[in-house]
């Protein structure tokens, strides 16, 4: 091991949390995260394209957490708010963008909707989150190829009396034209969107998500899928708390915490009452 490394190396520890690249800008090299911070550093020395980045590197800070949830958290908001260079993930979207499932006369419709029209973690019937309407558009069309799907009645492409060009290459079942009940087809467009839903917030108000390690207690406060901020027994607050009142849908937020929250693996305190 060169002094280089061994002196980077030097003291980095086998605990989750955060770790941050400095180099001689007054900009982060890269953010990351790890269950075993000490490991996870020692990785990045072994990935060929890599190596400029780590010539580059001059100090690496360590920010601990008392759990894995934590340090996600913590990960995202600092990335999003101090731009490391290296780091091409969780950039904030100016707008996200939603399907959008509701009843009509006819059958289900889907309407392609942005932050800026409706709220996230609020609005109920929304599926996927996408950075861009075309991207949200070009997986509605892999998903319609999927599943039989009938790009007209998606209000994909435009259609004619013979129906749409799916059905000319056995793509469609024929909806468009009558020969598919539209039932079956909005409940196969139900069920290929299933795995993209958006959950709505699932409580009332403000949780706090418990970590503990030993006698270390953090607590995140959360409210509609947004990162307000950690309390922490020590008496170091990795993230200052935001007020509620500035808190605003993050799909990465959502991501980090929408499977523990719904399936209950999370410790929650209710702070509706503080």
């Amino acid at each position: 091991m060169n002094d280089t490394k061994q002196a980077l190396l030097a003291d980095l520890p086998h605990a989750p949390g955060v770790y941050i690249f400095w180099g001689d800008s007054s900009l982060p090299l890269y953010i990351g995260k790890s269950v075993d911070i000490r490991s996870r550093v020692m990785s990045h020395f072994r990935q060929a394209d890599e190596a400029p980045m780590m010539a580059q590197t001059r100090h690496i800070e360590c920010l601990l957490t008392a759990g894995e949830i934590g340090a996600l958290l913590l990960e995202s908001r600092l990335i999003k708010n101090r731009q490391p260079l290296f780091n091409q993930r969780l950039r904030r979207a100016k707008h996200l963008h939603s399907w959008l499932l509701r009843d009509s006369a006819t059958g289900l419709v889907n309407e392609l909707v942005s932050s800026a029209a409706v709220a996230h973690g609020q609005t109920p019937h929304l599926y996927g989150l996408f950075a861009s309407r075309h991207a949200a558009q070009d997986k509605l069309r892999a998903l319609a190829a999927d599943h039989k799907l009938c790009l007209a009645t998606l209000g994909l492409e435009k259609t004619s009396s013979r129906g749409c060009f799916g059905l000319q290459l056995r793509q469609c079942d024929g909806v468009c034209v009558g020969q598919e009940l539209r039932a079956k087809h909005d409940q196969r467009l139900q069920s290929a969107l299933l795995g993209l839903q958006v959950h709505v917030w699932p409580y009332a108000s403000a949780i706090d998500l418990v970590e503990q390690s030993g006698d270390w207690v953090q607590k995140h406060r959360i409210v509609n899928w947004s990162y307000l901020g950690t309390w922490c027994s020590k008496g170091t607050v990795t993230e200052s708390m935001q007020s509620t009142d500035a808190a605003t849908f993050d799909a990465d937020t959502y991501a980090i915490l929408v499977k523990p929250l719904l399936k209950g693996e999370a410790r929650i305190e209710d702070v509706s009452h503080r």
